[in-house]
């Protein structure tokens, strides 16, 4: 160790005083610097001999110096600046982050601002339904003659309403003192102005089916097949989201339209915008600056459907334009979820003192009567939709318009969501799948396995045995209802596989279709794979 002491003295030692030397050059240059006293004495030693240009000189000189150490320094400072400035600006740049974020969603905030126009406007023509959206000003409007005597004497109750069994008693709110002005506002419409309707709890599957198809026909002048009325229907007792897809003009968006007039609960139209990625985009957000909560159309039909047992279609118009699995993911999760208390949202991290009724610890309950129903169209402007989001919903195409036919005028009807899901309930019972169709998919299953490497898990089974009795309950045969989900729920799978290379093997399925089901009896399935045939 003596020889690596000496080398590390000459060498690596005469680094470190060089280094050092360097701090103490620099101390003593502000120690000459700044020692007046001394260059007073030097200056005083001189000044018998200077002449007047030498002083001239003498004052240049020291200025030029005072000049340069300034420079030094600044630029010292400068230095140190950057080297810390990580340090420096953590709070300016928060506060600016907060900034941008509410510029991005003043799109948002709008829906606030329409809502405040249109309580100006309500108070003006001597409404008093202030602060409602569209919706509910209309719903306010009709049933105002309906309010009991003791709203209009001027006396004012409790509220008392239950979510997930859970009474809440509360007394009217003022929407500008909250920070959710459009929930605060659906509040108060409930507590003032809501009548609950006399429910039609008496129609069947079969007659709700055809009398929904006649009204759309005589009221809407909107056509559809017996058929897809049948398959939308079957579709609300089996999943909480509903695909409709398929080429522009064919009536996606018109058909749950047509729903929520038909049972006299006005659908919630929900435009999907292509720069969507995250959650915020359907709930909302809280603005920090403006310390009010940024309310989403699909914010207020979820929240708005816990006061009422109608059935209520939110529509995710365009779903596609932006990517599904993105801003939609934690909703899909939330529907998976077994028990119906465990379906909430996650609004808020705490709960304010003014906030709305219905948000308890934060969150808002996703009532039973709601159903999402996506549009999708499948061409280049749109992204493809993930498996997973296919798995968890019934996809339905409407490919064409039905043909116009003549039919009596129907009348809408008040049904409630108990009711239907009795219905749907009762037809599980009365039409379970026979055995032998279900040997027959379990055969299917074990043939898509060994020539396509494809199969139909547990959810897809557990959705079939689920769709086959509803579509029977509403008139149609188990033998359709099983052409139908298979083709939609298990062919669609063929998708992710290179069928170029394939032909002769789905010229083989359709044939194997035949033997196993009888001859014609999948025509919907044949007919998606032709179309895959043709298509690759």
């Amino acid at each position: 160790m003596d020889n690596f002491f000496r080398y590390f003295y000459q060498d690596i030692g005469r680094i470190f005083r060089a280094f050092l030397e360097i701090f103490g050059a620099f101390f003593n240059f502000l120690n000459y610097l700044l020692n007046f006293p001394m260059r007073v004495k030097i200056i005083e030693s001189y000044e018998g001999d200077f002449s007047v240009g030498e002083w001239i000189a003498l004052i240049v000189a020291n200025v030029a110096l005072m000049g340069a150490a300034i420079a030094l320094f600044i630029l010292l400072g400068k230095l140190l600046r950057k080297i810390f400035r990580r340090y420096v600006p953590a709070k300016k740049y928060d506060e600016m982050v907060r900034q941008v974020r509410s510029l991005q969603r003043d799109l948002i905030r709008s829906n606030y601002e329409k809502d405040k126009l249109l309580a100006m406007r309500v108070a003006e023509l001597g409404g008093s339904s202030e602060g409602l959206s569209t919706d509910d000003l209309l719903r306010g409007l009709s049933d105002e003659d309906e309010k009991p005597e003791e709203e209009e004497s001027g006396e004012k109750e409790e509220f008392v309403t239950d979510m997930s069994r859970n009474t809440i008693h509360s007394p009217c709110v003022d929407p500008q003192e909250s920070r959710f002005f459009r929930l605060t506002s659906v509040d108060n419409f409930y507590k003032t102005s809501y009548v609950v309707p006399t429910y039609d709890n008496e129609i069947t599957l079969e007659e709700f089916c055809i009398r929904f198809r006649k009204y759309a026909a005589s009221q809407l002048h909107l056509y559809y097949d017996l058929d897809m009325m049948r398959y939308f229907i079957a579709s609300l007792g089996t999943a909480r989201i509903i695909i409709l897809q398929g080429i522009s003009g064919t009536g996606k968006t018109s058909l749950p339209y047509a729903f929520g007039k038909f049972v006299n609960n006005p659908t919630s139209v929900v435009s999907v915008q292509p720069a969507w990625r995250e959650r915020t985009e359907l709930y909302g957000y809280f603005n920090e600056f403006s310390k009010k909560y940024s309310e989403t159309d699909f914010l207020r039909a979820v929240y708005e459907a816990n006061y009422y047992r109608d059935p209520h279609m939110v529509i995710l118009d365009e779903m596609n334009i932006a990517r599904v699995e993105y801003y939609f993911a934690e909703m899909l999760s939330i529907l998976e979820m077994p028990r119906q208390e465990e379906r909430v949202m996650d609004i808020v991290s705490a709960t304010w003192e003014n906030d709305p009724c219905l948000i308890n610890s934060g969150k808002v309950q996703i009532s039973d009567n709601v159903w999402f129903v996506g549009t999708i169209n499948n061409d280049d402007s749109t992204f493809a939709v993930a498996d997973k989001v296919y798995d968890r919903a019934i996809p339905i195409d409407l490919d064409s318009r039905a043909d116009p036919f003549e039919c009596e005028l129907t009348d809408p009807v008040y049904v409630s969501t108990d009711h239907l899901t009795a219905l749907f309930d009762a037809a599980k019972e009365q039409y379970p799948i026979s055995q032998v169709s279900l040997d027959k998919l379990e055969e299917l299953n074990a043939y898509l396995i060994k020539n396509f490497r494809l199969a139909f898990g547990n959810r897809i089974m557990k959705q079939i045995r689920d769709y086959v009795p509803c579509f029977v309950g509403c008139g149609g045969t188990e033998q359709q209802a099983i052409d139908f989900i298979v083709a939609k729920k298990v062919l669609r799978k063929f998708e992710s596989l290179n069928l170029g290379f394939m032909k002769d093997e789905l010229t083989k399925f359709n044939a194997y279709l035949d033997k196993l089901f009888g001859k014609n009896s999948m025509k919907i399935c044949k007919e998606y794979v032709e179309l895959l045939k043709k298509n690759n």
